[in-house]
């Protein structure tokens, strides 16, 4: 007899259970408690504990690679801030990811609408914008926190609005405004200016990478409450916190590691997450990793890549930088693009090669100088199918290769 499903979704689920709460793995989950984050905890508190007293808290920066509890820290101080006020002295603190919200204009109407200002999207000058938000700000007695995450990503269009914001109390009567900036790149405000440095700066968190005892600590502590008991193999958790100890103790990529282990034990229909999950999850991040980057490349830099592969598959041996040059001239005119010089593609391979999709060795050719020989990290059939996603290359789908061009001449 054949048994009677009870729909797609109802069987799925009735396959047994891995997670009590994935969410709890994810990056945007703030625990009650963060270990190993107890100094740069305090350290924070203490720089915004003036703001309960309704006066205005230092401006900080926070440093730290990514995965190192930077963001998870501030709003986890940010939090305790909000509730330990009282309505005499309102504290608010306002959260803005500058990777998304990534203008002056964008960056200011998103505070006035947190103020319940109806900003349009686009079309006021940004004086005006700028206009409404400092009077939202000043219909009460407040103090005002503002966490800009990735704020080196805004810095790169102008440092315009960490100008304006830092000078914001000046124009201010009865609130008092804090900025908070969070960067992975220590030496982002080497581009600002010399004024919002010395303001923007006045108090700076350094965050070091975890190690692998450390990261160990902080996925059982997420594991405990995400997964259902007895779901974990023994070896799971330490061999996710030494994988990403590798990776300079990035506990973020160990949280999405133990994760993604999860959900391939769950696709799998096993009941248990093994070491065999977390490899496969460790690949699988991997994969997708450098697909992102190298869907987000500039047209250069994929046309660089294109002509490798035209000349891996013509079976060019011994790859140089020239013979790409000459391929790469080559397919310029096909996608209707002008060719960058000899110097500045010699650049964008070194830049490839750090970002880890080629691998270059200097040859030397003794009284003939030096040259590159460039190799692939990435399999060229994958690699082609990704570059022919973008439109512009759609034009280089069955070029074919100019025997000048395969010889490097």
């Amino acid at each position: 007899m054949v048994p009677i499903s009870r729909g797609l979704f109802a069987d799925l689920l009735a396959q047994g259970e891995i997670f009590q709460s994935r969410d709890i793995l994810r990056p945007t989950y703030t625990p009650s408690k963060l270990p190993h984050r107890e100094e740069q905890i305090n350290n924070l508190a203490s720089i915004l504990v003036p703001a309960l007293r309704g006066e205005t808290p230092s401006n900080v920066l926070i440093y730290g690679k990514t995965g190192t509890g930077k963001t998870a820290v501030a709003k986890y101080v940010g939090k305790e801030l909000e509730e330990a006020s009282f309505e005499d002295m309102k504290c608010v603190v306002i959260y803005i990811n500058c990777e998304v919200v990534d203008t002056q204009y964008r960056i200011l109407a998103h505070l006035a609408r947190h103020f319940d200002r109806d900003i349009p999207m686009t079309g006021w000058p940004t004086d005006q914008v700028y206009a409404e938000f400092r009077n939202a700000l000043d219909e009460e007695k407040q103090v005002v926190v503002i966490m800009l995450d990735e704020v080196d990503k805004l810095v790169r269009k102008g440092d315009d609005v960490l100008y304006n914001l830092s000078r914001v109390n000046s124009d201010l009567l009865r609130s008092r405004v804090s900025i908070i900036g969070i960067s992975n790149d220590l030496k982002f405000t080497e581009f600002l200016d010399p004024r919002v440095k010395s303001s923007l700066g006045e108090d700076e968190i350094i965050f070091p990478p975890y190690d692998a005892e450390q990261i160990r600590e902080i996925l059982e502590q997420r594991a405990n409450v995400a997964f259902c008991s007895g779901s974990l193999q023994e070896s799971v958790i330490p061999l996710c916190a030494a994988f990403a100890a590798q990776e300079h103790g990035d506990a973020r990529r160990a949280l999405d590691l133990l994760r993604i282990s999860g959900e391939l034990a769950e696709r799998a229909r096993s009941t248990v997450v093994t070491e065999v999950h977390v490899r496969q999850a460790r690949d699988k991040i991997e994969q997708d990793r450098v697909e992102e980057v190298i869907k987000t490349l500039p047209t250069q830099s994929k046309l660089v890549l294109y002509s490798i592969i035209l000349l891996e598959e013509q079976g060019t041996r011994n790859i140089t930088t020239s013979a790409v040059y000459n391929m790469y001239k080559q397919l310029c005119p096909l996608v209707e693009t002008d060719f960058l010089t000899h110097r500045r593609i010699t650049d964008l391979i070194a830049e490839l090669d750090m970002l880890g999709i080629l691998h270059t060795i200097v040859i030397s050719k003794g009284r003939y100088g030096r040259t590159k020989e460039i190799t692939l990290s990435v399999y060229s059939g994958k690699l082609k199918s990704i570059l022919q996603q973008d439109y512009r290359l759609k034009d280089l789908t069955n070029v074919t290769v100019p025997q000048q061009a395969r010889l490097g001449l």
